[in-house]
């Protein structure tokens, strides 16, 4: 079967590479424009525009899917579209141009989480299990029928990256296996059962830390904001990171307030306390909470103040 990809960012990575070591033929690959990085802001490919350079795959680069890209697609008479992760929206007459549509990897359990950051929102909602799921593609956001689905369970401690590096991995395999069985004409799609949640793009909001909230819902937030948009906090006024966080059973703190407690530094929440791990003040690099704190000029530091 004739097909094209579409994706950006690494996680798109296995599922390129998946489906080119499989029997179909991949007539191009559609990923977003090279972007600044860096401190020099180097204009970079995308990780999957590295990925189809390395495999030998055409690339069209855009950062929509409009009249001009719909144009290239078409005229590589695709059979099927497939997107992980591309960064923008199929709208028509795109989304009928291939024979079989579009299918997506989505790294939900869907309906739960249609949306950009379906992964993030999990974490911070504190769910324990999502999945991958490939579905049809329609005009909807992320409502189309479900070809496949496969559970994942969040290991305790995970971050969003982590979290989305193993999704990446457990749903390439599951996207191939529906692209073998819609060419073969055995793929069931079925309509999604529950009821719908919604996964918007993280804001740097989604990242600031409430210290009078409990130290469970904190902890969900950090995971879910890492490494994008970041934790983070004021101190002293200027912006200050959480970048790792653990539970303690230490007595309480007043919430913001951090304390030495032995070798661990502690933060106080409306419950019990945060072990800071690894933080990183405003203008310095990432570093050992315990080095933050032993270099601190205050001896009642606040956090949020």
């Amino acid at each position: 079967m004739r097909l094209v990809f579409a994706g950006t960012p690494a996680v798109a990575v296995p599922s390129l590479r998946a489906l080119a070591s499989g029997p179909h033929e991949i007539a191009a690959v559609v990923t977003r424009s090279d972007a600044p990085l860096g401190r020099k802001r180097v204009l970079t490919p995308s990780p999957v525009a590295q990925a189809a350079d390395e495999l030998g795959l055409p690339v069209i680069k855009a950062d929509r899917l409009d009249a001009d890209a719909t144009d290239r697609i078409a005229a590589l008479a695709p059979e099927l579209g497939v997107i992980v992760a591309y960064g923008g929206l199929v709208r028509e007459p795109l989304l009928s141009t291939p024979a079989h549509g579009w299918i997506n990897l989505h790294f939900s359990l869907l309906p739960r989480w249609r949306g950009a950051a379906p992964v993030q929102r999990a974490l911070i909602a504190g769910d324990t299990v999502t999945g991958a799921s490939v579905f049809q593609l329609v005009a909807a956001l992320d409502a189309g029928d479900v070809f496949a689905e496969e559970r994942y369970e969040i290991p305790g401690g995970a971050t969003a990256a982590d979290a989305l590096d193993d999704l990446a991995d457990l749903g390439a395999p599951l996207l191939a296996r529906v692209v073998d069985g819609i060419a073969e004409g055995t793929a069931v799609a079925t309509p999604q059962q529950g009821e719908a949640t919604l996964a918007p793009k993280l804001t740097f909001e989604d990242g600031a830390l409430d210290f009078a909230r409990d130290a469970q819902s904190l902890l969900h937030r950090i995971a879910g904001v890492t490494p994008e948009p970041g934790a983070h906090t004021t101190l002293d006024g200027a912006r200050f990171k959480v970048l790792r966080a653990t539970p303690t059973d230490a007595p309480p703190i007043p919430p913001g307030h951090v304390v030495a407690s032995g070798k661990d530094v502690l933060v106080g929440t409306a419950t019990t306390p945060l072990r800071l791990e690894s933080v990183q003040p405003a203008g310095k690099a990432a570093m050992d909470a315990g080095d933050w704190f032993r270099g601190l000029r205050t001896s009642d530091p606040v956090l949020g103040a």
